[in-house]
């Protein structure tokens, strides 16, 4: 299948950072077997604009170029996600230039972010699919658009989830949260806590919170090999399905997760992988529990890291988001497809 890929594939990165959730979809859709063209709005913007300052680039001539890629390459697809320089008036060209092609957009932030909130049901106006990172009843708002709707997950990219931690017993962090952003969030008091009750002996590591600098790019892959915990901490808890993409970084290099049970990630994850929590003092317990029972600590990371690559790995990712889209029989049983959107 001819496709056009069209988010920040951050080209101007430079190696920093290879965890994105769209370059995983990216990678996902070739090894699936399609043909796929690149289109990076922001990079684009870049090129085109005087003196290469994005800033000042001609929005027209972003989507124009968009619309040039279209005429050459003639995709049965065009899949979307976060690319805000990219009008709804483009891809309503597209549409009236190939009726055949058709549309499918991404979206991976939370809804709790009025401005992301706002995008999704700006999109749905024009997408034939949308596919959401929170699931079930809380897209139930943007039902009745054009938008069929979707919940996706995050993958793994066997290629950039390499390491196994959940063979290793030896590691020098015992606990790692790695977070840079402050907006919509309380979490900062939660790993206060948590920092004041540990024992002496847990090394617990927290980059880019408490003036510590955030890691990327390979610094962000030695600590996540060097760490036997993770904390899935997300922004607000309570939307369904919803995790940060860091549950899946840290599952795949097969770190211990604990995350919020208010997801409901039980739905679809085997029992003895994701360790759920419900308040401070529960969390607290089970951190002391892993830290003192090793074998349990690999045990359940090992099970959560096996079925991450299995069943919740980006060529399964992108196969279903392409047949959603295109309305094709699913070709694998996709665990997060078993309790469809109402």
């Amino acid at each position: 299948m001819r496709i056009i890929h069209v988010d920040n594939h951050q080209q101007r990165k430079y190696g920093h950072t290879s965890v994105s959730w769209a370059l995983k979809l990216y990678t996902g859709l070739v090894r699936a077997g399609n043909n796929v063209l690149a289109f990076s709005d922001r990079d684009v913007a870049a090129y085109e604009a005087p003196l290469r300052i994005r800033e000042l680039a001609s929005r027209r001539k972003i989507n124009r170029r968009l619309l040039q890629a279209v005429e050459a390459f003639e995709p049965d697809l065009v899949i979307f996600g976060h690319c805000d320089l990219i009008d709804n008036d483009t891809f309503s060209e597209i549409r009236r230039l190939r009726p055949q092609t058709v549309i499918a957009g991404c979206n991976n932030d939370p809804l709790f972010v009025p401005r992301n909130a706002d995008s999704i049901a700006r999109r749905c106006e024009i997408a034939d699919a949308m596919f959401v990172s929170t699931g079930s009843s809380e897209l139930a708002p943007y039902a009745g658009r054009r938008a069929k709707l979707h919940h996706m997950p995050n993958p793994v990219d066997p290629s950039v989830e390499t390491a196994d931690s959940s063979v290793h017993t030896d590691l020098p962090v015992d606990l790692l949260f790695c977070s840079k952003s402050q907006a919509h969030t309380e979490r900062g008091q939660l790993v206060r806590d948590l920092k004041a009750q540990l024992p002496a002996d847990f090394e617990f590591r927290t980059p880019g919170m408490f003036g510590q600098p955030a890691l990327w790019g390979r610094d962000y892959d030695h600590i996540l090999a060097d760490s036997k915990m993770g904390l899935n901490l997300n922004r607000q808890e309570g939307y369904r399905w919803y995790s940060s993409a860091r549950m899946a970084q840290m599952a795949g290099n097969g770190l211990l997760v604990f995350t919020h049970a208010a997801a409901h990630l039980e739905d679809f994850m085997p029992e003895e992988t994701l360790v759920y929590f419900d308040s401070e003092a529960a969390l607290l317990e089970q951190l002391r529990e892993f830290h003192h029972d090793d074998d349990k600590r690999r045990h359940w990371a090992g099970r959560c890291r096996e079925f991450f690559h299995r069943e919740i790995n980006n060529t399964l990712y992108a196969r279903y988001i392409v047949e959603s889209a295109m309305e094709l029989p699913y070709s694998h049983d996709y665990v997060w497809a078993r309790h469809p959107v109402q």
